[in-house]
């Protein structure tokens, strides 16, 4: 499986002070990115992966840098990326995530009421585990085409996060993405 779920409901959420606004771009769909989306196959990130859509999903790049100490700092970029949506109760959960079931990097965009949060997914898991890093935003934007969302639904979305992750890691994410959601 592409990665596990959790279904965490927002009302519960105990960061529910961490939620901002989303904005909305009915027009994210005409996006030239996200067109160009469409004229691709999905990535396939392990052999043995059963890919869930015919077409990209995706087109995100992240930038990580640490420090090694005072004067060295080394920086890596992914643009491995996809996504996946579901609907659970009354929250939507965007999973922008390279899981190849051994090592994964992203985020879960947890959107709710007309507000969205931001979990990061910590990359040093067990196959097919899914665990959160505790971090601190920076700068997070989301913009998705339209308010309210159910199953089966087509999202298109445009996220902008900057994030310190600790005291030597910071993570710059950005990019669309679209889905069904389930």
């Amino acid at each position: 499986m592409f990665w596990t779920l959790s279904s965490i409901g927002c009302q519960s959420d105990k960061k529910a002070d961490r939620y901002e606004k989303f904005a909305v771009d009915e027009n994210l769909p005409k996006n030239d990115t996200i067109r160009f989306l469409s004229k691709y196959p999905e990535l396939k990130l392990f052999i043995h992966e059963k890919v869930e859509s015919p077409v990209r999903t995706a087109y995100i790049v992240q930038r990580s840098s640490y420090s090694e100490g005072f004067y060295h700092t080394r920086s890596f970029q992914f643009e491995d990326y996809k996504c996946k949506a579901e609907s659970i109760g009354d929250t939507l959960n965007i999973w922008l995530n390279n899981n190849n079931g051994y090592f994964g990097n992203g985020v879960l965009v947890k959107v709710f009421n007309g507000r969205f949060l931001i979990k990061d997914i910590d990359p040093k898991t067990l196959k097919n585990e899914t665990k959160f890093i505790p971090s601190d935003p920076i700068r997070q934007n989301l913009i998705l085409n339209k308010s309210s969302f159910k199953q089966n639904d087509s999202i298109y979305g445009f996220i902008r996060y900057t994030a310190k992750i600790d005291s030597w890691v910071m993570k710059n994410f950005k990019g669309y993405f679209k889905a069904i959601i389930k």
